[in-house]
């Protein structure tokens, strides 16, 4: 198999094409990346001599599908701007691809890609991603589902945390800024309750969990839990559902008011060029790095409960992927790479071969998938209670 991973010099590509790489099957891996230091950025990390550099020339679209024309499947881990582009690309060549990206800026692409009979899955990486796969192994475990809590974060280990925020960058800080401009949808009592960006920080919703070996983490509302759970025939009947974001205790009362005050406005600053969210990234991002021997956590813990033959039952699915220091690949750069390396595998042998615009919950064959984590030393560890 050849495999193209466009953006592969960035933190998740690095880790996609070090899976690839180390998998029989693969050939050749494809590099796609404007940075034309490609060789120096992956030395020592895996074998160059099944990699092949591609820096892109000239407009976007017909460079990408020049690339597209001669693998068997492609992951897209570029700039969520040019993902458009990247599935285009697919269409167009017909070549199967998996993006990490939200699939609802490209839904109008949906018709275009079931014609020309290629697959494009979307949201699959860690979250959303890996959580949506638990959510279809969890679906046949129940008759119905009442409530589904999902959650995701990546954190500092204890010893490498740096106060105030106690956080460090293992993403684009960016867009860890971004994300918290961003609406969420909850499911209480059975009704649909938005919480808009502006009250991200500053709700009822936020709570705390108790995470074996590290404590006490917040929970803070960050996401649209009814469009997954529409995609559910078991959660019909759904009471509760919300998906939140993990971080150290402290987050939101550090952010709620700088919030308030204008500090992540997307506005730009007359005179600067800069909005405050864009100074903010500038300012901050430099000082919360992770030096050479500490590592970050990604926690995942989603909880579903319901009924299984009359009786109320509870399942609990937690992850924890961290730091691999050899490699000096970050967890969450794992938790995104290696999912988009499994699938991109599975639809490059035929495993997956549906047309159009694909989600891990339902498109994704789950006990296969967790093999495959497991094999790469991530495992999720279940609980179930019942009345």
């Amino acid at each position: 198999m050849k495999i193209a991973v466009l953006g592969g010099l960035g933190l998740q590509g690095r880790a996609a094409i070090a899976d690839l790489v180390a998998s029989d099957d693969v050939e050749q891996v494809v590099c796609v990346d404007t940075a034309a230091d490609g060789p120096a950025r992956l030395a020592g990390l895996t074998d160059l001599a099944r990699v092949r550099f591609v820096v892109p020339e000239g407009a976007i679209g017909p460079a990408l599908a020049t690339v597209l024309d001669d693998v068997d499947a492609v992951i897209d881990l570029l700039p969520q701007p040019l993902m458009r582009e990247a599935v285009q690309a697919a269409i167009a060549t017909r070549t199967p691809l998996v993006t990490t990206n939200y699939a609802k800026s490209i839904a109008d692409l949906a018709p275009a890609a079931e014609q020309a009979g290629v697959p494009i899955m979307t949201e699959c990486g860690l979250d959303p991603g890996i959580d949506l796969v638990l959510y279809a192994r969890a679906a046949r475990q129940f008759d119905s589902i009442s409530s589904i809590d999902s959650y995701c974060g990546g954190i500092p280990e204890p010893k490498a945390m740096a106060k105030p925020l106690c956080y460090k960058v293992s993403w684009n800080f960016d867009m860890v800024l971004v994300s918290q401009n961003r609406d969420s949808v909850m499911i209480e009592d059975g009704k649909r309750v938005a919480v808009p960006a502006g009250q991200q920080h500053d709700n009822p919703f936020i709570h705390e969990i108790e995470v074996a070996g590290l404590g006490k983490l917040e929970a803070f509302p960050n996401g649209d839990a009814l469009h997954y759970v529409e995609m559910l025939d078991a959660a019909k009947g759904l009471r509760r559902s919300g998906r939140y974001t993990l971080r150290w205790p402290g987050w939101s009362a550090f952010w709620a008011p700088l919030k308030e005050l204008g500090f992540l406005s997307e506005d730009k600053v007359p005179g600067t060029g800069n909005s405050p969210r864009e100074f903010l990234g500038r300012l901050l991002g430099p000082q919360l790095q992770y030096g050479p021997g500490e590592k970050d956590l990604c926690v995942m813990r989603n909880v579903f409960s319901g009924l299984e033959g009359g009786r109320a039952k509870t399942v609990t699915s937690d992850l924890i992927i961290e730091r691999d220091l050899a490699s000096g690949l970050f967890g969450m750069s794992l938790g995104v790479g290696y999912p988009a390396s499994i699938v991109a595998q599975m639809l490059a042998r035929g495993e997956i071969t549906k047309p159009g615009l694909l989600n891990p919950l339902l498109d994704v064959p789950d006990i296969r998938f967790f093999d495959e984590l497991a094999k790469r030393g991530i495992t999720v560890s279940e609980t179930v209670a019942r009345d």
